[in-house]
C-alpha cells in the first residue's frame, strides 16, 4: 500500500520539484517561468477544462451532496482562518480575510487532477471536474464579498458585485468552463479538427503547469509568518479534507468515487491564486506566499495520508 501511494504521489511532486530546481540553479529563467504559466493558465488549462466539461455527464457528476461535502469544509476552513488570524495573531480584518482565503482556495487543477488521475485513473475525474467547475467563482465571490465588507476602505455592495463579475469574465479558466457548459448543454457539435487541437493543448497542460508551479515557488519564502502559514497549512491539509470525508462518507453516504473526489480535492495545498488575491488587496502577501510554499511541501505527506485513508489506489 505504501509503495503504491508513493508511486502515485512522488512523480507529481518530482515534476514540480524539477521546475523548482531548474529555476533555482539558473537552468530555467524566471521570465521563462512567467511565459510557461501564461501558456498553461490562459491557454492549455482552459482547453482542458473546456474539453472536460463539454464531455461531462452533468446529471451523473453534479450531485449536490458532493458539492456540499467539499464546500462546507472549504467555508469552515475559511472562517477558522479568519478567526485564527484575528484572535491568535492580532491581524486587522482585511488581513484576516486574506489569510482565510488561503485556507479556502485549494490547488485543485495543478496538483489535484494529476494526483487523482494517477491514483484512480482518468475515468475517475468526472466528480473532480464538477467541483472544479464552480471552485474559482465560488471562492472569489465569497472572498471578495467578505473582504469588501471587512476592510475599512471597502467598496459598496454594487461596486463589489461589479468587481466580482469583472474578475470572472476576465479569467481564462472561467471562459473555458463557460464554453464547455455551452457546448454540453446546447448539444453543439465540435468539429474534429478543432477537437484535436484542443486535445493537444489540454494534454500539455498539467505537466507544463506542474513544472511552472515549481518555478513559481522559488519566489516565495517562509519568513516571520511561519506560524500563520502553519495555521493555513493545517486547515487546508487536515481540517478541510476531514470535514469533506466525514460529510461525504458518513452523513451523505456517497459512492467511493465521489468521496475520493471530495476528500482529495479538499486535501490540496493552497494555490497561487491565494497570493494573487492577497496582492490584489495589498494584505497578508507574506503569509499567503509562505502558506503556499509550506503547505505544498507538507502535502507530500498529508496527501499520502489521505490516499491511505481512502484506499483503492491502483
Amino acid at each position: 500500500m505504501i509503495l503504491d501511494i508513493l508511486r502515485v504521489v512522488l512523480p507529481v511532486f518530482l515534476v514540480a520539484g524539477a521546475g523548482y530546481a531548474a529555476v533555482r540553479t539558473g537552468l530555467f529563467a524566471p521570465t521563462a517561468v512567467d511565459g510557461l504559466m501564461v501558456f498553461t493558465q490562459n491557454f492549455a488549462i482552459p482547453c482542458l477544462l473546456f474539453r472536460s466539461i463539454a464531455d461531462l455527464d452533468l446529471g451523473a457528476a453534479f450531485d449536490p451532496r458532493l458539492l456540499l461535502s467539499f464546500y462546507t469544509g472549504a467555508v469552515t476552513a475559511f472562517a477558522l482562518g479568519i478567526l485564527g488570524a484575528r484572535r491568535l495573531f492580532g491581524r486587522r480584518p482585511g488581513e484576516a480575510v486574506a489569510v482565510g482565503f488561503c485556507a479556502l482556495f485549494s490547488n485543485l487543477v495543478l496538483i489535484g487532477l494529476p494526483i487523482m488521475e494517477r491514483a484512480y485513473g482518468a475515468g475517475a475525474l468526472a466528480p473532480s471536474f464538477a467541483i472544479i467547475s464552480i471552485h474559482a467563482p465560488f471562492c472569489y465571490l465569497l472572498g471578495i464579498t467578505v473582504m469588501e465588507f471587512a476592510r475599512a476602505d471597502g467598496r459598496g455592495l454594487a461596486d463589489t458585485g461589479r468587481a466580482v463579475v469583472q474578475a470572472m469574465f476576465r479569467n481564462a479558466l472561467m471562459i473555458g468552463l463557460a464554453l464547455g457548459f455551452a457546448v454540453n448543454l446546447g448539444g453543439i457539435p465540435v468539429p474534429d479538427t478543432l477537437r484535436v487541437a484542443v486535445d493537444m493543448l489540454a494534454d500539455a497542460s498539467l505537466p507544463a503547469a506542474l513544472f511552472g508551479l515549481g518555478g513559481i515557488l522559488t519566489r516565495y519564502a517562509i519568513r516571520a509568518s511561519f506560524a500563520e502559514a502553519g495555521l493555513i497549512a493545517g486547515l487546508s491539509l487536515l481540517v478541510h479534507p476531514a470535514i469533506s470525508w466525514g460529510l461525504s462518507r458518513y452523513v451523505f453516504g456517497l459512492p467511493d468515487e465521489f468521496v475520493r473526489a471530495a476528500v482529495m480535492g479538499a486535501a490540496m495545498a493552497p494555490g497561487v491564486n491565494t497570493y494573487v488575491f492577497a496582492s490584489m488587496y495589498g494584505r497578508a502577501q507574506a503569509q499567503a506566499a509562505s502558506a503556499v510554499l509550506l503547505a505544498t511541501a507538507f502535502s507530500v505527506i498529508t496527501v499520502s495520508f489521505w490516499l491511505a485513508i481512502l484506499g483503492g489506489v491502483h
